[in-house]
């Protein structure tokens, strides 16, 4: 991977330094600091190539929309979240220092603008019927099963009062939280990260799991909010847009990158960190829980995950290792291994804290779309056999 200075890439793009700033700041050219002069950044050269490449000239009108659809400008408007000059906001709230304290259902209380969301727990169950048709407790499976069952029975959210459809966001959360974590796990006036460590027999982790779910929350229009957009755009109950929201996180390269990264540390056990990292490498693979486009910087998420976690060697060895070879950071995806490893917790905690955090973002974009009343329907650029239209 090759970096270049600020003089060289400005002379690639032929631009104001303003506007290379810019680029960083939006994700579309990743930046590191200068490990020769700490006053000066690197800039990732492939990048600024792609970069120069594509200011080339006027673009046309469909050119930028489908650069728009890939790590572009945004193509949605959204005041829910955002992320400006390395650091994640909600609402204009800075999410690492709302982690500090806050709750998950404080996060979904002022995600989904309403002046309290209960706690999970004492929450009003809307059709808790569902979990029989699951056949499985406390799985992806039977989560994806719930919400399918409700969406099959639940009102649209079309034509609906906010807040009515607040009381119902609650209720959902509740059922993916219940069919994933198990049909009991819900029970008393607490938080959400006290239910969880409690369920896990490790309060000890109350604290930092209390902490992920906040900062999983919301992330910009990723990939799973963006199909629970245009779900919930089609004027589909809110049940109906988590499902979707829950579909795209089962991917490898979203919410369960962290599985892959398992697979890394056991191949750094066996082969040792260097001969490991090469062996994926070569095998035309990037390193999963390494690097974020949103923060050339380091993911400030697993900044502050990592920071209440006594890493083993093992990570420790690979984090170095990669920063200093690859010249990538760790993401979120690489903090929520290291907890999981930490306190010892279930193989699927990641990805549930992920699924179950992430759904308050869902659910909040499902409401700002219910507000947009507009279908969400880009059109294709068609690549095909011409027609013949003679």
């Amino acid at each position: 991977m090759a970096w270049i200075t600020a003089a060289e890439a400005l002379s690639i793009l032929s631009v104001r330094p303003q506007t290379l700033y810019a680029n960083v700041s939006r994700g579309k050219i990743r930046a590191q600091p200068d490990k020769a002069d700490s006053r000066r950044s690197l800039y990732h050269r492939e990048e600024v190539l792609r970069m120069a490449k594509r200011t080339n000239g006027r673009r046309k009108v469909e050119t930028v929309a489908a650069q728009a659809i890939e790590w572009g400008d945004p193509v949605l408007p959204s005041a829910i979240s955002t992320v400006v000059n390395g650091r994640l906001w909600y609402r204009g709230q800075d999410a690492v220092a709302l982690s500090r304290t806050a709750s998950l259902e404080g996060i979904a209380a002022l995600l989904w603008e309403c002046p309290a969301v209960p706690f999970l727990g004492s929450a009003t169950k809307v059709n808790p019927a569902v979990h029989r048709f699951s056949g499985f407790k406390g799985s992806l499976r039977s989560g994806l099963v719930a919400l399918a069952a409700r969406s099959a029975s639940d009102l649209p959210s079309i034509g609906r009062a906010l807040p009515v459809l607040r009381e119902e966001a609650t209720s959902v959360l509740v059922t993916l939280t219940e069919a994933m974590l198990g049909n009991e796990a819900l029970n008393g006036d607490r938080p959400l990260s006290e239910h969880i460590s409690a369920l896990w027999a490790r309060s000890d982790a109350e604290g930092v799991i209390r902490r992920a779910l906040v900062l999983l929350a919301d992330h910009e229009l990723n990939a799973s909010a963006f199909a629970a957009r245009v779900t919930i755009s089609t004027g589909a109950s809110l049940a109906a847009g988590m499902l979707a929201g829950l579909a795209s996180l089962t991917g490898p390269l979203h919410g369960r990158a962290s599985l892959s990264l398992n697979a890394l540390i056991e191949s750094t056990k066996r082969l040792g960190v260097e001969a490991a990292v090469r062996e994926w490498l070569a095998q035309g693979r990037t390193l999963p829980g390494f690097g974020h486009p949103l923060y050339p910087d380091g993911d400030v998420r697993a900044a502050a995950l990592l920071e209440m976690l006594p890493t083993s060697a093992a990570y420790t060895q690979l984090m170095d290792y990669v920063e200093r070879a690859v010249g990538e950071r760790p993401n979120i995806d690489f903090a929520l291994a290291v907890m999981a490893a930490t306190f010892d917790l279930p193989a699927e905690a990641p990805f549930i804290l992920f699924a179950l955090g992430r759904c308050v973002g869902w659910l909040a974009h499902a409401l700002e779309q219910v507000e947009a009343r507009r279908l969400i329907r880009p059109r294709a650029r068609y690549v095909g056999i011409v027609p013949n239209l003679a």
